[in-house]
C-alpha cells in the first residue's frame, strides 16, 4: 500500500509538472506573438501598441483566459489583439499586412528555435538522465508544438485572425473596408467552426506538416551529436 502511496503522489506531481510546463511555454509563445506585431507596427510607423505598452514580454500584457486556456487544452488559441491604427502607415493595406504577418512568422521562429534546443537538451538528457533536462526538454517541445499551433491558426482568413488581414491586403479598396466593418462578426463564426470541430482536422494536418518541415530542418544537430559521441 505505500508502494502505492508513493507511486501515486508522484503520478500527482509529474502532472502538476506538465501543467506548469504547459502554461509557461502557452504564455511565451502568446507574448512573442503579440509583441511582434506592436514592434513590427512601430517599426513600420504606428506608435499605438508601444503607448499602450504592448511592446512587452510580460504576458500580463498579452492574455486572453479563453485564448490560454483553448492554447493549452486544444493547442490553439489566441490573446489580446495588439492595437493599430493603419492610417499612420505609409500604405495602410500593405502596412497591417505585414503587421498581421508579423505575428505567425515569429511563431515558426519561436517554433525553430525551440526545435534546435530540443535538439541539444534531448541528447544530454540521454547521456545524464537528468530530470530537470527531462522537463526542460518537454517545455521545448511544447513549446514548438504551440508556437506552430498559433501560427498556423492565425492564418486562417477569417476575422478577426491575422490570415484575414492578409486576404484583406489584396482585394479591391472597396471590398477591404466593406468587409472590415463586418469583422466583429468572424469572431462569432470563429467560435462556431472550433466548437463544432469541424477545423480540427485540417488545422492538426496544417500543424502537423509544419512540424514535419522543422524537424527535418532543425534536428540534425542531435544527429550530429549522437554520430560523435557514439
Amino acid at each position: 500500500m505505500e508502494a502505492l502511496r508513493g507511486w501515486f503522489a508522484q503520478l500527482q506531481f509529474e502532472n502538476l509538472w506538465v501543467l506548469l510546463i504547459t502554461v509557461a511555454s502557452c504564455l511565451l509563445c502568446i507574448t512573442f506573438h503579440e509583441m511582434c506585431h506592436g514592434l513590427t507596427a512601430y517599426l513600420l510607423g504606428d506608435p499605438t501598441a508601444k503607448r499602450m505598452g504592448r511592446l512587452s514580454l510580460n504576458p500580463m500584457k498579452h492574455i486572453d483566459i479563453v485564448g490560454l486556456i483553448m492554447l493549452a487544452t486544444v493547442r490553439f488559441g489566441w490573446a489580446k489583439p495588439v492595437p493599430v491604427d493603419m492610417r499612420r502607415f505609409k500604405n495602410p493595406k500593405l502596412g497591417m499586412a505585414v503587421t498581421a504577418l508579423a505575428g505567425p512568422v515569429s511563431n515558426l521562429v519561436l517554433a525553430a528555435l525551440a526545435m534546435l534546443c530540443y535538439a541539444v537538451s534531448a541528447f544530454y538528457q540521454f547521456v545524464t538522465e537528468s530530470t530537470a533536462l527531462y522537463y526542460l526538454t518537454l517545455f521545448f517541445v511544447y513549446t514548438a508544438t504551440l508556437s506552430v499551433g498559433l501560427a498556423v491558426f492565425n492564418l486562417l482568413p477569417i476575422p478577426p485572425l491575422d490570415g484575414s488581414k492578409i486576404l484583406f491586403a489584396v482585394i479591391p479598396a472597396q471590398w477591404y473596408w466593406k468587409l472590415m466593418r463586418y469583422e466583429r462578426y468572424g469572431t462569432l463564426l470563429l467560435m462556431g467552426l472550433l466548437f463544432t470541430g469541424i477545423l480540427d482536422g485540417p488545422l492538426e494536418a496544417m500543424r502537423t506538416a509544419v512540424l514535419n518541415v522543422l524537424e527535418l530542418l532543425c534536428l540534425w544537430p542531435i544527429d550530429l551529436l549522437a554520430a560523435l559521441y557514439f
